[in-house]
């Protein structure tokens, strides 16, 4: 059975406009500038300096769509926030070739073709006498090789894989020799397919001193003893003395546990961090700017402004003509959107930077952490009325030029507990507090997390155990046993 029923709904749609902001919103300065950049390139109708942007004839923007008006309705259409807010803003055929003629400059940047780490071995492997099996083999084990510089991998299904993949037949006993060749290689400990041969395969290369030889014995014979630093079973068992331990466990730990880390390093790209706010101390008092490249200086074209002009006052009005002004008033009306989105970008940023610096004002002074407030996103939202999510946005990815260094600003940002005087504290403070407590112990005897809990409580500030450990773990601070030295 059919039945027809009439519904009143009420419901929230964001505007282009609003969305087009928020994601200026999120940006950093760098991405911000390259928006600026392409936003320029793909409106002509979008120009950068200071001269002032020519205002719109208000009577061409109310008549020009009775003059051309074809009849047809504009249909509303749902806006999807997620797909709006993606980054995939770059149209596939702009990827798929590059637009200029075999005349043009290429004045793109160049960029240096780094050496990978697996191509840096196999660059080593051909000062090696090898068969071709072994080369094969060698080939297939330097792949296997992992940005660590470990193969984690079992030596048996190597050899499937060889036989499945590569249709070489081989032994466990052949790859293993081949394997010894790869663990030749540089850097030292390269091939290892677990920490403690990583280590043994980088002291077997050194000159061998009375305490490289302990430490050998050591990662040999008791791995696990040094590893959980029971110093007095390892002391017990060479019937050594604290010294002999203590040297032997420098030339242990002067070792690189990830060899691979060396060489993989060297080809990262070095990123460097555009901070958008600056905050200065002058007389006193706290002085907020904002980065100049966030304000840039924008206006619309005069000229295609002028040109809608003219259309609007030729009398005879063709369809290549309606067409030509719809094309300039979009072109127009988003110079127009993108003007004012970035306007209004400059001033949440300021007005949220702003009250972010009042609120944490003692730390900004002090640059001590131990001084900063329990804030939360929805302090500051309730503070310069704006939203929760806004505020977010610029949290999230914008930093801050400081007297005490470059911060990311959602640093500052932390939950609030109740010390001992019923003051609420911020969980920074605490953290701060943990570190350098844990900094001043005496090593040989480090504290445990009750003992932690214990002297912070005495300090003021009343804390499980298990809260203590949540802490520590972030700090990233490990237990006593593992702080304990010689």
């Amino acid at each position: 059975m059919l039945r027809q029923q009439l519904n009143f709904k009420l419901s929230q749609k964001l505007s282009p406009q609003q969305i087009q902001l928020m994601k200026l919103i999120q940006l950093p300065t760098q991405a911000f500038e390259q928006r600026i950049s392409q936003e320029m390139n793909e409106n002509p109708a979008l120009e950068g300096g200071k001269e002032e942007a020519e205002k719109f004839d208000d009577d061409l923007d109310d008549n020009y769509e009775e003059d051309y008006d074809d009849g047809n309705e504009s249909i509303e259409t749902e806006i999807n926030v997620d797909d709006y807010l993606s980054d995939d803003e770059v149209p596939s055929y702009k990827l798929s070739a590059n637009n200029y003629s075999a005349d043009d400059d290429d004045t793109r940047m160049p960029y240096a073709a780094g050496t990978s780490f697996n191509q840096h071995l196999l660059s080593q492997l051909n000062t090696y006498r090898l068969n071709d099996d072994e080369k094969e083999i060698a080939k297939f084990l330097v792949g296997s090789v992992d940005e660590a510089g470990y193969i984690r991998r079992e030596v048996q299904d190597i050899v499937d894989d060889l036989a499945f993949t590569q249709n070489i037949y081989t032994t466990e006993e052949k790859v293993e020799k081949v394997l010894e060749v790869v663990q030749e290689l540089d850097p030292a400990g390269v091939g290892a397919r677990s920490l403690q041969e990583c280590l043994l395969l980088q002291l077997k290369r050194r000159e061998q001193t009375r305490d490289v030889v302990l430490a050998t014995k050591i990662i040999v014979n008791s791995f696990e003893h040094f590893s959980k630093k029971h110093y007095k079973k390892l002391l017990s068992k060479f019937e050594i003395t604290e010294d002999q331990l203590r040297d032997a466990i420098h030339e242990i730990e002067s070792l690189n546990p990830k060899p691979g880390g060396a060489v993989v390093g060297n080809n990262r790209m070095v990123e460097h961090v555009v901070p958008d706010f600056a905050i200065r101390i002058v007389e006193g008092e706290l002085d907020l700017t904002l980065n100049g490249r966030n304000a840039p200086e924008l206006h619309v074209s005069r000229e295609y402004n002028n040109m809608l002009k003219g259309y609007k006052e030729t009398k005879k009005k063709t369809k290549s003509q309606k067409d030509a002004v719809m094309f300039i008033k979009q072109k127009l009306d988003a110079a127009k959107w993108f003007i004012e989105a970035i306007q209004q970008r400059q001033q949440t940023l300021f007005v949220t930077m702003n009250s972010i610096m009042h609120h944490q004002k003692e730390y900004f002074l002090t640059g001590d952490e131990r001084n900063l407030k329990p804030m939360i996103l929805k302090d500051i939202a309730d503070k310069i009325n704006m939203d929760v999510s806004t505020v977010s946005r610029v949290a999230n990815s914008k930093y801050v030029d400081t007297p005490y260094g470059t911060k990311l600003i959602k640093e500052f940002f932390s939950e609030s507990m109740t010390n001992d005087q019923g003051e609420e504290v911020s969980t920074r403070e605490i953290k701060k507090i943990l570190e350098i407590t844990v900094s001043e112990e005496d090593k040989r005897k480090p504290l445990t997390d009750d003992k932690l809990a214990k002297i912070l409580k005495e300090k003021g500030y009343p804390i499980a155990r298990r809260t203590i450990a949540k802490y520590r773990e972030q700090l990233d601070l490990p237990v006593a046993r593992l702080r304990k030295e010689i």
